[in-house]
């Protein structure tokens, strides 16, 4: 890895983490497609993913734990109950052509920018009375 990659990939990382505490976008969301505009392939950008969002979630969590906005047991809960279908996940992840795989995590990007438009589009206000 060349000098101007790991400046490059320490600068995306960073707006990454950024957008990511920021909005609470799962990691991949944000860390696929930062690693494949770094030139891995979709498989190894996802299953890299995997491992780099470890860091940002503790960060988060415990941040977010200091405001008092953290549900630990529903956390825990969810994250037990998903091993099972990240297990199953990298499983059909591998087994499908990374152009298929590539297409349907673009697929995925539009369905969450289209829901967070509609949700934004039907939101009220959450404080009403602020300029």
């Amino acid at each position: 890895m060349s000098t101007q990659t790991i400046a490059l990939a320490l600068a995306l990382g960073l707006a990454t983490g950024v957008l990511a505490g920021l909005f609470g976008l799962g990691g991949g969301i944000l860390f696929v497609p930062t690693l494949v505009a770094l030139g891995l392939g979709q498989l190894e950008a996802q299953a890299t993913s995997l491992l780099a969002i470890l860091p940002t979630v503790a960060a988060g969590a415990w941040n977010q734990h200091r405001f008092g906005n953290l549900r630990v047991r529903t956390a825990l809960v969810v994250g037990v109950a998903s091993i099972a279908g990240v297990e199953v996940g990298a499983r059909i992840a591998t087994s499908v052509p990374e152009d298929l795989l590539r297409r349907l995590f673009a697929l995925l990007l539009f369905g969450v920018a289209a829901q967070l438009a509609w949700r934004a589009r039907r939101a009220a206000p959450r404080y009403p009375d602020s300029p």
